[in-house]
């Protein structure tokens, strides 16, 4: 019988096969793994190594799935990722970095409205579990180039959330292209990544000031004109 450490270890293992991951990423995962479990800062809840590999590992790495995905040059994780206005999650997130040689990658510390630099620059915005589908779109629409994309995890399908988030797609310059179901682990259920690509320049007025969008979604029933 393998040890829980094994378990684990060949847990990973069965992840980098599945997604094809470049060597040596078995051993990178696996430290996120440790870290997670050993840092009292660490972002999450779930901090059990099994459980990490499920929720965090294979739930992430599920939207390799999507040619998108893989082709990305630039790519910017908004929520508790590349851009992060926490500063303590900000920091987790440099010991995770630093811990996994991931080479590239940089933590943000700003709130993703904030963050001038990224404008146009993204091929790739990912934001999984952080806001209402059309918050994610005014957050993530001004980051992408003309041709890049979005993938936003979402959980159960709302058919009123969604057609909010298209209203909110075409207002910044996006296109709904794809709403795929996904398992990314045994037991998972509910699991989506809502695909858009970006169409047209996001207009100058987005994103509006700093948790304006989570006050008056673009979208919502009664509509709004996106002003500030």
């Amino acid at each position: 019988m393998r040890s829980r450490r094994g378990q684990l270890v060949a847990a990973v293992a069965e992840l980098a096969r599945r997604y094809r991951l470049p060597v040596g990423s078995d051993d990178a995962l696996l430290a996120l793994i440790d870290l997670l479990a050993g840092d009292e800062h660490a972002p999450s809840a779930v901090t059990d190594p099994r459980a990490a590999v499920d929720v965090h590992l294979a739930d992430s790495l599920v939207a390799l799935d999507v040619d998108d995905v893989r082709r990305a040059g630039r790519i910017a994780d908004i929520g508790a990722g590349a851009v992060e206005s926490n500063t303590r999650r900000a920091a987790f997130l440099e010991r995770a970095v630093a811990l996994t040689g991931a080479r590239g990658a940089e933590v943000v510390n700003a709130r993703v409205e904030q963050w001038a630099e990224g404008r146009g620059s993204c091929d790739l915005v990912l934001a999984r579990a952080l806001a209402p589908l059309p918050v994610v779109v005014e957050y993530a629409a001004p980051l992408l180039r003309v041709g890049g994309s979005l993938v936003a995890w979402r959980g159960r399908p709302d058919r009123e959330v969604e057609r909010a988030g298209e209203r909110a797609a075409r207002e910044t310059g996006l296109e709904g292209s794809e709403v795929r179901r996904v398992h990314p682990y045994p037991g998972a259920e509910h699991r989506y990544l809502h695909l858009m690509s970006k169409v047209s320049e996001t207009p100058a007025r987005f994103p509006r000031r700093t948790g304006v969008a989570l006050k008056r979604p673009l979208g919502a029933p009664g509509g709004t004109d996106g002003s500030a």
